[in-house]
C-alpha cells in the first residue's frame, strides 16, 4: 500500500459537493419526486409523426388541403366484412348503412362516406366481400387519439351481419403510441434487474452495485419531467422516450461505473473518503464530464435537422446525457461521502473468493495488458486485418433503400395493421400511395380538364380523380402504379411538379413526403456531419493535446458504425432474420432512422473513446514511454469499457424487444455498434493503430501545443503537456503485467 504523504486541499468543486452530503442527497429526492410529477403522463402529450420537412412543398400541400377540404381527407377506415356474402348484398347494405348514420352521428367526426353511399370502385375489394367507410376524426393528435378511444369499441368487431375492423391513419398512429409505451415499460422491467446483476458481477458489493443504477433512474426521471415541458412550446416525438430511457440508464452506469471504480481505488490505496473524493472528481470525473459534452455534441447535430422527429431525439438525449453526468458528479460525490468505506458493504462474492485467491492490484486487468502488447507486437496485422471485417460487415449499406414509416412498424396482430393489411392486399389502386396535386388560382373548367389530361398521360400513371373545387383552390388526386413510394411513385413526384399548368401547384402524398425529406436530409447532411467532427477534434484535441489522436479517434469511431448500418440493411431492409426478430420488412429504411442511429452511436464510441485516451494520455505524461501508455491504458479500462459497453447493450437489447419496428432498429442497432466498439475498436484497433503512428501520436505544432499547456484538459495528475514528469506513483506490485501501475499516486493539486 502507498503512503499518500501529501493529501490535497480540498476546495472548489469538491468541497461543494462534500460539505452537506445528506442534505444534497434529500434536496435530490425532493426533485426527484416532482420530476416524476412533472414528467406523468409525457407519453399521452407525445406526437407519432415527425418524419417530414415542415417548410417543404408536401406538408404546404398536406395542410393546405386538410384545411380546404377537411371532409375528403379521411383519417379513420372501417373495414366492413360481409363474410361469405357480398358487400352488395341487400342485409350488408342495410347494415353498413346503419354504420354510417350512427358514424356520422358521433362528436368529433366530420365527412363520413362509404362505398355504399358513392360506389367508388376504390372503397370495395376486388373480391367484393369486403367494403370501407371512410370519415375524418377533427382536433389534435390528444384529441383524435380520446376521440377514437370513445368510439372504437362501439363499431369494431360483430355488427349484424358484418365484421368491422377500425384502422385509418389516426388509429395507426394512436396505435403505435400505445403500443410504444407499453414496450417501453417492458424494456425498464427487462433491463433494470438484469443490469443490476451485471453490477453485482462487476463490483461485486451489493451496496456500489446499486449506486449507478439510482443514478440512471434519477437521470431517466428528470429528462422525462423536461420533455413534458418541451410539449408545451413544441411537438416532440413518443420514439424518443426510448431514448431517454436507455441512455439515461446506460450513460449513467457508465459514468458511476468510473467513479465509483475509481473511489475504491482510491480507498484500497489508503486515502480516506475525502481524499479519495477529491481525486475521483479531478481524474475519473473530469473524464466524465468531457465525455458528457462529446456525446451531448453528436446528439445536438440532429437539430440541425428541420423534422421534429430529429429534433426530439436531440432534446431527449442532450437531456438525459447532461443530467446523467450531473448526477454522477453531484449526488454520487455525496452519496460516497456518508457511505465512506461502506461501498464495500454487503459483499456478494465473498464465497467466491473463499474458492481462489484474490488478485494482487497489479494484477487487475493484466490479460488486457497481455493482449495490447500481443496487439502491438502484431499491429499491421491486426490494424490491417480489422479494418477490412468491418468495411466487409458494412457493404450491404451499399444497397440502402429509403421509404417511409407506414402501418407495417406495428405488430401483423396489431387491429389497425390488420385492416391496413386487407386495405393494401385486396382493394384496387395504390391505397395510401395517392399523390395529391393542390391547385391554387381562378381557373376555368377547361383549363382544369386540360391539366388532368396532361397528368393522365404521364407513364407512371393509372389514373387521375379530381378535381375537388373550392373557390379559388382545386385538388386532383393521382393513383400512381406500383407500391405508395418505390423508385417509380417518387420519379413521378418529379413529373408532376414539372407538368406546365396556368394556375401554382403543389404536389403531396406518401412519395412526395418521402422526397422531401431525402433532399432535406441531404441538404443538411454535410453541416451536421462538420459540426460534430470539427467540435469532436475540437474536444479530443484538448484532452490529449494531440493533432493526430483527434483524427484517429474521428476515424475509427466512424468505422465502428460499418457493422450497425450493414446490419440495418442486411436484416431490417433485406427481412434476414425477420422470423426470429419478429417484425415485417417493407424493403426499405425510414429516412430519419440512419441520422438518428449515427448520432447516437457515434456519440457512445467517443464517450469510450475518451475514457480509454484520457487513461493512455495519463500515463504517457507521467512516463513519457508510447507503448507502455497503450498497454497501461487498455489494461487499466478494457475491463471496465468492456463491462460498460455490455450493460448498455443490455438495456438497448431490451429497447430491441419492442414491437414496433423502428425501435427494434435502433436498439438492437445501437447495441451492435456499442458492443462493436468496445470489444473490437478500442482492443484491437486502437492500440494497433497508435503503435503503428509511434511517437508522432504525441506530435502537435508549437502554437497548438502552447494553448494546450494552457487551456487543455487532462485526467492525469500532472499538468498537460508536462511529458515524463508528474508526481510519481508507486512501482507496480510484484507480479504485476510489465507497464502496469497501482493507481495510488499522491494527490498534489487543490480539488
Amino acid at each position: 500500500m502507498t503512503e499518500v504523504n501529501e493529501p490535497p486541499r480540498v476546495g472548489g468543486w469538491t468541497r461543494f459537493v462534500t460539505a452537506r452530503p445528506r442534505l444534497a442527497l434529500l434536496a435530490a429526492l425532493v426533485l426527484t419526486v416532482l420530476a416524476v410529477l412533472a414528467g406523468s403522463g409525457v407519453a399521452d402529450r407525445m406526437s407519432s409523426g415527425g418524419w417530414e420537412d415542415p417548410a417543404a412543398e408536401s406538408t404546404y400541400a398536406t395542410q393546405a388541403i386538410e384545411r380546404e377540404f377537411p371532409d375528403s381527407q379521411p383519417n379513420l377506415l372501417l373495414l366492413v366484412d360481409a363474410g361469405e356474402a357480398s358487400v352488395d348484398d341487400p342485409a350488408v347494405a342495410a347494415e353498413a348503412a346503419r354504420l354510417t348514420e350512427r358514424l356520422a352521428g358521433e362528436e368529433g367526426i366530420t365527412g363520413v362516406g362509404s362505398y355504399w353511399q358513392t360506389r367508388s370502385p376504390a372503397l370495395r375489394a376486388e373480391d367484393g366481400r369486403e367494403a370501407l367507410i371512410a370519415a375524418r376524426i377533427t382536433g389534435d393528435e390528444t384529441t383524435m387519439g380520446e376521440t377514437l378511444d370513445r368510439i372504437a369499441p362501439l363499431f369494431r368487431g360483430e355488427q349484424g351481419v358484418v365484421e368491422v375492423g377500425v384502422g385509418g391513419p389516426v388509429a395507426v398512429r394512436h396505435e403505435m403510441q400505445t403500443i410504444i409505451q407499453e414496450d417501453l415499460l417492458r424494456a425498464e422491467l427487462i433491463a433494470l434487474p438484469v443490469t443490476l446483476v451485471l453490477l453485482v458481477m462487476v463490483f461485486g458489493s451489493a451496496v456500489a452495485a446499486l449506486l449507478p443504477l439510482g443514478i440512471g433512474i434519477v437521470a431517466i426521471l428528470g429528462a422525462n419531467a423536461i420533455l413534458r415541458g418541451l410539449t408545451e412550446f413544441t411537438e416532440v416525438s413518443v420514439f424518443a422516450m426510448n431514448l431517454t430511457t436507455a441512455l439515461g440508464l446506460g450513460l449513467a452506469i457508465d459514468y458511476a461505473l468510473f467513479i465509483v471504480r475509481r473511489f475504491r481505488e482510491e480507498l484500497s490505496a489508503g486515502a480516506e473518503p475525502l481524499t479519495a473524493i477529491g481525486t475521483t472528481l479531478r481524474t475519473a470525473g473530469r473524464t466524465v464530464l468531457f465525455s458528457a459534452l462529446t456525446v451531448a455534441v453528436s446528439l445536438a447535430a440532429m437539430l440541425l435537422f428541420p423534422q421534429y422527429f430529429l429534433q426530439s431525439f436531440a432534446y431527449a438525449g442532450i437531456a438525459v446525457v447532461l443530467l446523467a453526468a450531473a448526477a454522477a458528479l453531484i449526488l454520487l460525490p455525496a452519496a460516497l461521502m456518508v457511505l465512506g468505506h461502506r461501498v464495500d458493504a454487503l459483499d456478494l462474492r465473498r464465497l467466491l473468493r473463499r474458492k481462489r485467491p484474490a488478485k494482487a492490484p497489479g494484477e487487475e486487468g493484466a490479460a488486457w495488458g497481455r493482449m495490447a502488447t500481443l496487439v502491438m507486437r502484431r499491429a499491421p496485422f491486426f490494424a490491417l486485418g480489422t479494418t477490412a471485417v468491418l468495411v466487409l460487415l458494412g457493404l450491404p449499406f451499399l444497397g440502402v433503400k429509403f421509404g417511409t414509416a407506414d402501418d407495417r412498424q406495428l405488430p401483423s396482430t396489431a387491429q389497425s395493421r390488420v385492416v391496413q393489411d386487407h386495405i393494401r392486399e385486396g382493394f384496387p389502386g395504390s391505397p395510401g400511395g395517392g399523390l395529391e396535386v393542390l391547385a391554387e388560382g381562378r381557373a376555368t373548367e377547361a383549363q382544369y380538364a386540360a391539366y388532368k389530361e396532361r397528368v393522365a398521360g404521364l407513364p407512371e400513371v393509372v389514373r387521375v380523380e379530381g378535381p375537388l373545387v373550392k373557390g379559388d383552390a382545386a385538388y386532383f388526386t393521382v393513383l400512381p402504379k406500383g407500391e405508395a413510394v418505390d423508385d417509380p411513385a417518387q420519379r413521378l413526384v418529379g413529373d408532376l411538379r414539372a407538368v406546365d399548368a396556368p394556375f401554382d401547384t403543389s404536389v403531396t402524398g406518401a412519395a412526395a413526403v418521402l422526397v422531401d425529406s431525402k433532399d432535406a436530409i441531404a441538404e443538411r447532411l454535410p453541416m451536421a456531419a462538420l459540426f460534430i467532427v470539427v467540435v469532436t477534434l475540437f474536444l479530443v484535441f484538448l484532452l490529449t493535446g494531440s493533432v493526430l489522436i483527434p483524427v484517429q479517434a474521428v476515424l475509427l469511431n466512424a468505422l465502428s458504425l460499418t457493422a450497425m448500418f450493414g446490419a440495418m440493411v442486411w436484416v431490417f431492409q433485406d427481412g434476414h432474420l425477420s422470423g426470429l426478430l419478429g417484425f415485417t420488412s417493407p424493403g426499405s429504411i425510414e429516412t430519419t432512422l440512419p441520422v438518428i442511429m449515427f448520432c447516437v452511436a457515434f456519440g457512445l464510441s467517443m464517450d469510450y473513446g475518451v475514457f480509454l485516451l484520457s487513461r493512455i494520455k495519463e500515463e504517457h505524461d507521467l512516463t513519457g514511454d508510447h507503448e507502455q501508455a497503450v498497454r497501461h491504458g487498455l489494461q487499466r479500462t478494457g475491463g471496465l469499457i468492456t463491462a460498460a459497453a455490455v450493460i448498455l447493450a443490455v438495456v438497448m437489447v431490451a429497447i430491441g424487444t419492442s414491437r414496433v419496428t423502428n425501435t427494434k432498429m435502433l436498439g438492437l442497432g445501437i447495441a451492435l455498434a456499442v458492443l462493436m466498439d468496445a470489444m473490437i475498436i478500442r482492443s484491437l484497433l486502437v492500440p494497433s493503430v497508435m503503435r503503428l503512428t509511434g511517437r508522432a501520436t504525441w506530435w502537435a505544432p508549437g502554437p497548438l501545443r502552447r494553448f494546450h499547456e494552457r487551456f487543455g484538459l487532462s485526467e492525469g495528475e500532472s499538468a498537460p503537456g508536462a511529458g515524463g514528469t508528474g508526481t510519481g506513483r508507486a512501482e507496480p506490485e510484484p507480479g504485476s503485467e510489465p507497464g502496469s501501475r497501482s493507481e495510488t499516486e499522491p494527490t498534489r493539486t487543490t480539488v
